[in-house]
């Protein structure tokens, strides 16, 4: 039944254009789940409005980044009583992740397609109280760069996008993950070596 509710509330806010997606991103990236909406309704629009193409992504992209700091705000009160009604197992998971990297693994979450846990890394990032401007420059990075592909395919090849996504969004969001992961894996390993190469100071 409140699957059913969250359904009609994301349809009945689509009706509202840019400002209904922003509202959709918004809820979606903290207290409902819209599974596919955000990425279909950018899809409608883009596709219908070509030349308000990067107005929608930027909409969807903060609609999201706000919604976001939301759930930070939340579940850094009382996140813990959230993580009891999940997944022990992904909670583990995602715990692990942002202690190592907390940036790259929110960054990584927020470009894969669902069903990637994405939920789970934000609220599990509210728990364990991660840097704030870490939290919201990852999120940005990552949804600017998945809304940003969105709106400018769904603009230029229209409703068409749609197949599209569905027959490469895998495995782009895949590639452009593994080209993150190498890279930040690079910088650490040159940070690293630059901070023993150093000579120590002298007081």
């Amino acid at each position: 039944m409140w699957k059913a509710l969250t359904q009609k509330l994301g349809f009945w806010l689509a009706l509202y254009g840019g400002w209904g997606l922003f509202s959709v991103c918004f809820l979606d990236s903290s207290v409902l789940s819209f599974p596919a909406v955000t990425d279909l309704l950018l899809i409608h629009l883009c596709a219908r409005q070509p030349e308000r193409a990067f107005l929608h992504a930027v909409q969807a992209t903060l609609g999201s980044v706000l919604g976001a700091y939301l759930l930070y705000a939340i579940t850094s009160q009382g996140g813990r009583y959230v993580l009891r009604k999940l997944s022990p197992e992904k909670v583990r998971v995602a715990r692990r992740w942002l202690e190592r990297n907390d940036f790259v693994s929110i960054l990584v979450a927020s470009l894969l397609p669902p069903p990637a846990p994405l939920k789970i890394f934000l609220i599990t990032a509210g728990v364990l109280r991660v840097n704030a401007a870490r939290y919201g420059a990852a999120l940005l990075v990552g949804r600017v760069l998945r809304y940003g592909a969105i709106a400018w395919l769904a603009a230029r090849y229209g409703l068409q996008a749609e197949a599209y996504m569905k027959q490469n969004i895998t495995w782009a969001s895949l590639m452009i993950v593994t080209v993150v992961v190498v890279f930040t894996l690079i910088y650490r390993r040159l940070a690293r070596g630059r901070s023993t190469a150093a000579p120590p100071n002298k007081l």
